[in-house]
């Protein structure tokens, strides 16, 4: 079993031929190409949604200033703002999944979920998921496991990679996992937790990926924060049973498609996009200045 499923086809027709839940063949998978028992896997997760769960209360208790200055404390300025447009909940999701993608911009430890550019939203996603609705750790483990399982097919089908695929298969891809996560966690059935998926490719496809200055800081740190609200609308479209008209596999298909015919420059090489603008090119000068080290000359010596 090198790969899990070539399709999410696949997968389900697996768990209704078995019976089994949708996350036990991915912990199976885990078993198999890690080598290890169950319950070295199972402790494994833990410790990935503890170092989320930290990365979240970092964001919110610590510095947060990047070495370039673009982050500058924005979850904390975001929960301590007089003026609320969100709901209390919606806010906190906010603050969450940003604060914990700043932890990465500012070199702390985070868990790349598919990838550092996009760690905030999994543990933006997962933490507030399980305090709305008070959940065990346990069925966190287990959304985590059905997120791995949504990741490995999109890899293999279309991409995770910025630099493949643009900011949709980064960011998108990361909200697509939440996004099931939440629906698997809540009891929703495979088809309302595929369709969840689907959803928010619809809702990422297309996006770019142009980080200022070449640094995973701007615009990424705000996409966190709005992939993560993307999850969890989609989820809830998902669950009330609406449907994405266009299969999951077929969303995963179109994302690969729209990665592979947008050019280069919107691809993680700061050649396009807000890393073009005029701001983003004086912010480059100033970092690339900035990091230059002045090395002794071995002549003179």
């Amino acid at each position: 079993m090198s790969l899990l499923f070539n399709d999410f086809a696949s997968w389900q027709a697996h768990c209704a031929a078995t019976g089994e839940p949708l996350h036990q063949p991915v912990l199976a998978y885990e078993v198999e190409q890690k080598g290890r028992t169950e319950e070295e896997i199972w402790s494994g997760l833990q410790r990935a949604y503890d170092v989320m769960r930290d990365a979240v209360h970092t964001g919110l208790t610590q510095n947060m200033t990047s070495r370039s200055g673009m982050v500058n404390n924005g979850a904390k300025k975001i929960a301590a703002s007089p003026v609320t447009v969100l709901s209390p909940e919606f806010k906190q999701l906010v603050t969450r999944a940003l604060g914990a993608k700043e932890v990465n911009s500012c070199m702390g430890r985070v868990v790349a979920a598919p990838t550092a550019g996009a760690s905030g939203i999994l543990p933006g996603v997962l933490v507030t998921l399980q305090d709305l609705h008070q959940l065990d750790d346990r069925a966190i483990l287990e959304g985590l496991l059905v997120a791995a399982g949504i990741a490995l097919i999109i890899e293999q089908n279309a991409s995770l990679a910025g630099a493949v695929g643009g900011c949709q298969a980064e960011t998108g891809s990361a909200a697509a996992m939440g996004s099931g996560a939440i629906v698997y966690c809540l009891g929703g059935s495979i088809e309302e937790t595929f369709a969840a998926v689907a959803i928010t490719i619809q809702c990422m496809l297309g996006l770019v990926c142009d980080p200022v200055a070449g640094l995973v800081e701007v615009p990424c740190v705000v996409r966190n924060a709005s992939a993560a609200a993307i999850a969890f609308s989609s989820a809830q479209i998902a669950i009330a049973g609406v449907d994405p008209v266009i299969p999951v596999d077929q969303c995963v298909a179109a994302l690969g498609e729209v990665g592979q015919s947008m050019e280069t420059r919107y691809k993680e090489t700061a050649l396009g996009g807000l890393a073009n603008t005029t701001r983003g090119r004086e912010i480059e000068k100033m970092v690339l200045v900035q990091d230059v080290q002045i090395l002794p000359d071995e002549d003179a010596q």
